[in-house]
């Protein structure tokens, strides 16, 4: 980042304010207040809605300021890894509805918790437009129909990562549907997919009688596990979760996820799951 950080237009700032100060997923209000103090920054309105009262401290800060320093700075505490590791899925949710915002300041949190500059979204008809380019290539290719819902504009117009991840957040949740199982990652799939000691899947994707039959089931697994791995690891946060994806990426990624969707589809229930 730059020594002097330009100002946050005021409506990308209550953008930021509402994601931080959300009632159900956001900061409290005594994280607000503690953060505030660290960060030397007056609370104006302690009394007020919580992303009014961060809204209305970051925003006379940064009109003292003349520059938007003290928000980064903000929200660089809010932000700091550290403050997770107890719950990293939040700071990755977290993350995503703040990079939702960000784009359109030209900028995207990463997964260190600092910012990146970034190509601006000019407008919600910009990323409306890729979406809608998305979507009608993967309609094109007849991709499973619970793939187009995650074609969306909120979902990317920072980058294309979004819709994969969600995407593949579908699977798993598909799996659980399916096998009764609460688990995630690869250990839900080899739960629910592994023959195991018991001879017997949760799932079985054919009628496992032939070593040909057996070997599909394996493999499907590990095609799903790769996914998994890449997109959904939520010991890892996804390694990869700072890759750019390109459109094109985005497309055969997305068509992947839709070959396991229809897989699960015709998946079989076993006695396993009774």
């Amino acid at each position: 980042m730059a020594d002097v950080v330009p100002s946050f237009d005021e409506s990308h700032l209550e953008g930021i304010c509402r994601t931080l100060g959300d009632t159900s997923s956001g900061l409290t209000g005594s994280e607000i207040g503690r953060i505030l103090q660290q960060a030397g920054i007056e609370d104006g309105d302690p009394a007020a809605t919580k992303w009014k009262r961060l809204f209305f401290a970051l925003c006379n800060r940064q009109r003292q300021d003349g520059c938007g320093n003290n928000v980064v700075r903000f929200l660089y505490a809010a932000m700091d890894p550290v403050r997770y590791t107890g719950n990293p899925d939040l700071f990755e949710d977290r993350r995503t509805e703040l990079n939702q915002v960000l784009i359109f300041s030209g900028y995207s949190l990463e997964k260190n918790g600092k910012l990146k500059k970034q190509q601006a979204a000019a407008t919600l008809d910009e990323a409306q437009e890729r979406a809608n380019r998305l979507k009608a290539e993967l309609q094109r290719r007849g991709v499973h129909h619970d793939v187009l819902t995650f074609c969306k504009a909120e979902l990317v117009q920072n980058n294309y990562f979004h819709a994969v991840f969600e995407a593949t957040k579908s699977v798993a949740e598909k799996i659980r549907r399916m096998s009764g199982l609460t688990g995630d990652g690869a250990a839900l799939v080899d739960q629910a997919f592994g023959i195991g000691q018991a001879g017997m899947p949760f799932l079985a994707l054919n009628r496992l009688q032939t070593e040909t039959e057996r070997d599909e089931q394996k493999g499907l697994m590990n095609l799903i596990k790769g996914m998994f791995g890449a997109f959904r690891n939520v010991t890892a946060h996804a390694p990869k979760i700072s890759w750019t994806v390109t459109e094109q990426d985005a497309l055969d990624l997305l068509t992947i996820a839709s070959l396991i969707h229809r897989r699960l589809d015709s998946a079989v229930r076993t006695p396993r799951t009774s």
